[in-house]
């Protein structure tokens, strides 16, 4: 038998058959660490398997190799006709690695999108401030009270009035974080290109409510305290929605991916672009 996979008689090439003693082995050798912090019998049944797929894998190199038949495959090799410039290979050619996405959206219509889905998400908030507690400048007091210590200290008659510092610190805590949060779309929504409005409407906002009914107690107790989870809810998937449907219609642009380093770092030099013929 021919130890070194060189081609054999009958064009059939002699390769080290493979195995998976080798995977029981880092098992069981795991498992025996693994006993000391858990329990002994752990660690026991560790050392079978490492016993077993020790011996496992010497049975297949000892006292001879076990080897496996393979009939090669022959490609016709096609040379590209000479030419005097450089042919750079494109995106996924000839197994070239990519970067996926190829297309993705502007940071605007990310920005655009959020401050879009921001005033929906606001027309709810105020629907809940109108119908739950007679009052729109409730929700903004309660948003406010993430940034300022003396509306967090409002008591709830307080909150339902107007509030010069609460309208202009509500106001820009909204906008801020709804511009982020639709750059952020701007950025996943193109690794989802079937479905973009299943990313954005309903998967993102169940994601983004789960962190923030466990992380606000933290960020606004007063919000948390008084928070109403099904407007809430509502108004996040009413972002989601509008927000993922308007960056999603936006025309997408090709990333750069696909150009040279030279041409990524604005270097101009000769060859690495397509050159102006002698009559223009």
């Amino acid at each position: 038998m021919n130890s070194k996979g060189q081609e054999a008689a009958g064009n059939v090439i002699q390769l080290p058959a493979s195995t998976g003693w080798p995977l029981v082995a880092a098992f069981g050798f795991t498992l025996v660490f693994a006993g000391l912090l858990t329990h002994v019998f752990v660690s026991a049944l560790g050392a079978v398997s490492l016993c077993v797929g020790l011996v496992g894998w010497f049975r297949q190199v000892l006292p001879e190799e076990v080897h496996e038949s393979l009939a090669p495959v022959l490609e016709e090799v096609v040379r590209p006709a000479p030419s005097p410039r450089v042919r750079h290979l494109e995106v996924g050619e000839r197994g070239h690695r990519a970067r996926l996405p190829l297309e993705t959206y502007p940071y605007s219509a990310g920005v655009r999108g959020g401050l879009v889905g921001g005033a929906a998400m606001a027309i709810l908030a105020i629907l809940y401030g109108i119908i739950g507690h007679g009052s729109i400048w409730y929700p903004v007091n309660l948003l406010a009270a993430a940034g300022s210590a003396h509306i967090a200290a409002m008591d709830y008659r307080q909150l339902l009035a107007f509030s010069p510092t609460g309208l202009v610190l509500g106001t820009i805590i909204h906008a801020l974080t709804s511009a982020l949060v639709g750059l952020l779309y701007g950025v996943t929504l193109p690794i989802f290109p079937r479905r973009p409005i299943l990313l954005g409407g309903i998967l993102a906002p169940l994601f983004w409510s789960g962190i923030l009914h466990s992380a606000l107690g933290i960020i606004n107790p007063t919000l948390q305290a008084r928070i109403d989870w099904a407007w809430f809810m509502a108004s996040q998937f009413a972002f989601g929605l509008v927000a993922g449907l308007v960056v999603a219609r936006h025309e997408r642009i090709s990333t750069m991916q696909h150009l040279s380093f030279a041409q990524r770092a604005g270097i101009e030099a000769p060859g690495i672009g397509n050159e102006k013929s002698d009559n223009q």
